[in-house]
């Protein structure tokens, strides 16, 4: 292996070209030349450099600072402080703290990643792809942060890098074991402390590693690493549906009052629902890595292994409301928006719904490969590997329904009352006439049970070659690669379903379908003798302690099934055949014997790829450059259930696609001076459309109300993209840099939406929230307009529909649409003030801000974007002593489209949805439209050098605890979201 390049990495003794025209001729040629392909990344030869001893924040920075200076491509990464350790726990959450990148959160927890705008990117490991449940790779959650010494973001890409991201390209890296100077072992023991739940978790991680000099037989390293984790979060949502209304008195004198809203309307609330989930997430994880070299060096054989296991899932509770007429009272107004405040809603119903969903996965991704150095310039490597995830989720349902208790039950009498809301500081107040409406059981019955199981399978096997020539006799050709990949990917997806009734029919509404053997009516109030044990009365002491609460709202006391003995499936199931036994709806045989596979569901994707590059390393003295191109052939094959025969074995109906790609790329670097450098980066980049995108099978909700459906036929995503950076590098590891960035996208998917026509819906549909139920104009004949029903036609009218066989199933399916872009700026500050004398030279900032503009065909900005999004770090450190505060912000921007609680909300006011045919009356791309607001957030942390191998470490994340906010198209919110602050102490070691 080759060591030890930093310094000729600055040296004068490059070899220099006068004819800078010649490398013009070289650029030109590369349009005449046939496409090759490979992968591992060439940085500059970084990745041949020894390891550099990092401590601290500054050393972290400073590491970060040269591996950017000393790349080809416009790259920002994170050094490890030390060995193992992330400056943030999280992968994402230590990411996000670079130049243009935003994350996704799941439960305050940072799990994905959004770069320059765009979400579809590619997670590598140690250049290589990994398995997920979908496209991307590995969640970035999942994987644990003190396996990597370095996570690189590269936005621009090079002919050997694997193909499939747009915005960019994360590569995490772990040690190798033969770059260890010294025998290593480095624990962690936190306990981190989440506010809402209350619970204190524990997260371990440990590392040990070393090499031998085997004299005659080389020199062979070892190295493992093992991190376990067992956390408990919690997320509080209130949210409504919100829709548009014609104006009405809200004074009570006889005249209709203008809103001041689009179109003569008013907004208004309904629907108003809490959910209040919490999360267990149990990881185990390790990763062993092996490497041999002999003596001479002129080789390299490695074998990775790295497996992660995930078990836990969500138990939750959703009280939603439903129903009701407006009614005004004497504090009711408009505001600036035209939505209606402070109202009753006279005859809502509500709808307790207990649920859980159980998940477990298991991902690995194993490779072995090798380098050989045939000549001091020939270099040839080779990788197999194999990435594999297969994930299961359990997800059950035990939901009531307010009746009205008679003994004898001779009618089912819906329980409603009034409700009233108060706005204000917070959430809403609301508060119910009825003040039992959620807690009495002579008002609440057994509703329904339900359980699935969702099973998907996805594993990649991938081969590369690569070839590196450093010295082909043209002094201005530092280097020539050039290699092929073949990769082979096979996907599966499966779901089964609890129906006892006949092995066809679920539980769905068995207050009413369960009858006795006199065709009685057979309810299950919940103080049954049977049922009574497993209620429990839930009013959680801080419920949306960061949004506030704007006086009492009675959504947050209800009497609900305990959401743990739902976890335990076989459990419940038992409960509930106890329950109905006696009934129609009676259950015989095992929770296994009831389980039905749903073959409408059932995926099988198979897709080939073969990749070949050539890429041209140039070096004219002050101007270097990479160019080349890659060549992407994609075969895809997509299976769904055509029918099942008589043995059971699914018949198959394949759809198949291909098509291919040529992917050019240049990486031009000019330095300016010794500490300036300019560049300049263009590339074609592709990605794939997502698996769900590519299977015509249908996924419908259990209500029948909703569903998706994909298509083989879907075009990959397509970008050409342009990169021009400036970057100034001063004193001590500062940086001062300004990066101006372009994305045309010319193959954009959007969604289209059609109404399904279904035989089951007459039976299985459930129309409690009937705004969302289409509506068809024959029956037994699906259709592509999208129509409900009005708010004075109402549920009885969507309940004669559906008798009539003409209600639908609302099918959102992804297609190839037009063109968009991305442009914005970047702009990046890095200092440690050493200048500064004693106390005050320990203190240091990282700063920048993305600017970012989009356009998507229908108008709406991209998905996912903000226009502003700022970052900044403030430290101090020592030597034995070290904090951090962190600040991350990042403007509104367009959190989905088509969103169903406010998909009849758009900038014209029609309360329509109709966002499919531009030239159809009501036409509004906006409808829909759903926004997250502006946010900014907090983290601290800090260590403490205890001796040279003990230190105390801890951090605060969303130390301010802050909220999040969702609005609609015309800036009304609708719905809002905290999760728990984590605070975690704990205790380092390396030895």
């Amino acid at each position: 292996m080759k060591l030890n390049k930093i310094s000729a990495m600055f040296s004068d003794t490059k070899s220099k070209a006068t004819n800078i025209s010649i490398f013009g001729a070289a650029l030109t040629a590369l349009l005449t030349l046939p496409a090759y392909a490979a992968e591992p990344t060439e940085q500059a030869d970084t990745d041949d450099i020894e390891v550099i001893a990092v401590k601290g924040i500054f050393g972290s920075l400073k590491a970060a600072n040269l591996m950017k200076r000393t790349d080809d491509r416009i790259v920002d990464a994170i050094v490890a402080e030390d060995i193992g350790k992330l400056p943030d726990n999280n992968i994402a959450e230590a990411l996000q703290r670079i130049t243009g990148v935003s994350i996704g959160t799941d439960f305050g927890v940072g799990e994905s990643v959004t770069i320059r705008g765009v979400s579809e990117n590619l997670v590598l490991l140690n250049g290589r792809s990994t398995a997920g449940a979908g496209r991307g790779g590995i969640g970035l959650d999942d994987f644990p942060s003190s396996f990597l010494k370095t996570v690189e973001v590269i936005k621009s890409p090079t002919p050997d890098m694997i193909e499939g991201a747009l915005g960019g390209t994360v590569n995490m890296k772990t040690i190798r074991p033969l770059e260890l100077s010294e025998p290593l072992v480095a624990i962690t023991l936190d306990g981190e402390y989440a506010d809402k739940t209350e619970n204190t978790a524990p997260n371990f991680s440990m590392g040990i590693g070393n090499n031998w000099d085997l004299g005659d037989a080389g020199s062979f390293g070892a190295s493992a690493n093992l991190a376990y984790l067992d956390r408990e979060l919690r997320r509080d949502e209130f949210f409504s549906k919100v829709d548009l209304q014609d104006n009405i008195d809200i004074d009570g004198d006889g005249i209709v009052d203008d809103s001041g809203g689009p179109n003569g309307k008013y907004l208004r609330r309904t629907q108003n629902t809490v959910e209040q989930k919490t999360e267990e997430r149990e990881r185990t994880a390790y990763g062993i890595s092996l490497q041999w070299e002999p003596v001479s060096a002129e080789a390299n054989i490695y074998l990775d292994l790295n497996a992660t296991k995930l078990d836990g899932g969500q138990s939750a509770y959703s009280i939603l409301d439903v129903g009701g007429s407006s009614v005004a009272r004497s504090d009711s107004y408009y505001d600036s928006n035209g939505e209606l405040h402070n109202y009753d809603l006279d005859g809502v119903l509500v709808i307790p719904k207990t649920w859980s969903d159980f998940t477990t996965s298991d991902t690995t991704s194993h490779a072995i490969g090798g380098e050989w150095f045939l000549t001091d310039s020939i270099e040839i490597s080779a990788e197999y590997s194999l990435s594999k995830s297969e994930e299961k989720q359990t997800a059950n349902e035990f939901n009531l329904r307010p009746i009205e208790r008679t003994d004898p039950t001779t009618d089912l009498v819906t329980h409603t009352s009034t409700s009233s809301s108060y706005s204000g500081g917070g959430i809403p107040g609301y508060m119910y006439a009825d003040s039992g409406m959620l807690t009495n059981p002579d008002n609440l019955v057994f509703r329904e049970f339900f359980h699935k199981t969702l099973e998907t399978d996805n594993e990649e096997q991938a081969l590369r070659f690569d070839f590196k020539m450093s010295d082909i006799g043209v002094d201005w050709v530092s280097a020539v690669k050039a290699g092929v990949r073949f990769t082979d990917r096979d996907y599966t997806a499966n779901r089964y379903d609890l129906k006892p009734i006949n092995g066809n029919t679920t539980l769905k509404d068995s207050y009413k379908k369960a009858v006795d053997d006199n065709g009685n009516f057979a309810p299950i109030w919940i103080d049954n003798a049977l049922l009574s044990d497993s209620m429990n009365i839930v009013n959680l002491n801080n419920s949306f302690d960061q949004t506030g609460v704007n006086g009492q709202n009675d959504l947050l006391t209800y009497n609900v099934y305990d959401a743990d003995q739902l976890q335990n499936t076989e459990a419940t199931y038992e409960l509930v055949k106890q329950m109905l036994a006696g009934t129609s709806y009676a259950m015989n045989g095992s929770l296994a014997d009831n389980m039905v596979e749903d073959n409408g569901a059932y995926k099988e994707i198979n897709e080939k790829t073969s990749a070949i590059y050539a890429q041209f390393h140039l070096d004219f003295d002050d101007l270097t450059a990479v160019f080349g191109g890659r060549y992407i052939q994609t075969e895809l094959e997509s299976s769904v259930v055509a029918s099942v025969d008589a043995d059971g074995n699914k018949v198959l109906d394949t759809g198949k696609n291909d098509y291919s790609d040529f992917l050019p790329s240049l990486n031009v670097t000019y330095t300016l001076t010794d500490e300036t450098l300019m560049r300049f980066a263009a590339a074609k980049v592709m990605r794939r459309a997502d698996f769900d995108e590519l299977s015509p099978a249908l996924s419908i909700d259990n209500s029948l109300v909703t569903g998706t459906q994909g298509s083989y036929q879907l075009e990959p995503y397509r970008v050409t993209q342009y990169d021009f950076s400036v970057e100034h590098y001063f004193g001590d590891g500062g940086l001062v840099s300004a990066a101006l960035f372009y994305k045309d996208v010319n193959s954009f998917t959007q969604t289209d939406s059609s109404c399904l026509a279904d035989a089951s819906t007459v039976s299985g549909q459930n129309t409690t929230e009937w705004g969302n139920i289409c509506l068809l104009d024959t029956a037994g004949q699906s259709q592509g307009d999208v129509n409900f029903a009005t708010e004075d036609q109402g549920l009885a009218y969507v309940d004669q529909q559906k008798a009539a066989g003409q209600t639908g199933i609302v099918i959102d399916t992804d297609v190839n649409g037009g063109s968009g872009e991305v442009k914005g700026i970047e702009l990046a500050y890095q200092q440690q003030f050493t200048f500064l004398p004693g106390f005050w030279s320990g203190f240091g900032v990282n700063a920048n801000y993305t600017y970012a503009d989009s356009a998507q065909p229908d108008g709406n900005p991209l998905l996912n974007i903000s226009e502003n999004t700022a970052n900044g770090q403030i430290y101090w450190e020592n030597e034995d002593l070290q904090f951090r505060l962190a600040y991350n912000w990042r403007d509104r921007y367009l959190y989905s489209q088509a969103e169903k609680r406010v998909q009849t909300v758009g900038a014209l006011g029609y309360n329509v949805f109709n966002q499919n045919d531009p030239t159809a009356d009501n036409f509004d791309a906006t409808v829909g439209n759903n926004y997250r607001e502006a946010r900014g957030q907090f983290d601290f942390s800090a260590s403490w050098d205890i001796n040279e191998h003990f230190a105390v470490v801890g951090n605060v994340v969303n130390l301010t605890g802050e909220p999040i906010e969702y609005t609609t198209e015309l800036g009304s919110a609708w719905k809002y979201s905290e999760s728990d602050r984590r605070y975690t102490l704990g205790l380092r070691a390396r030895f």
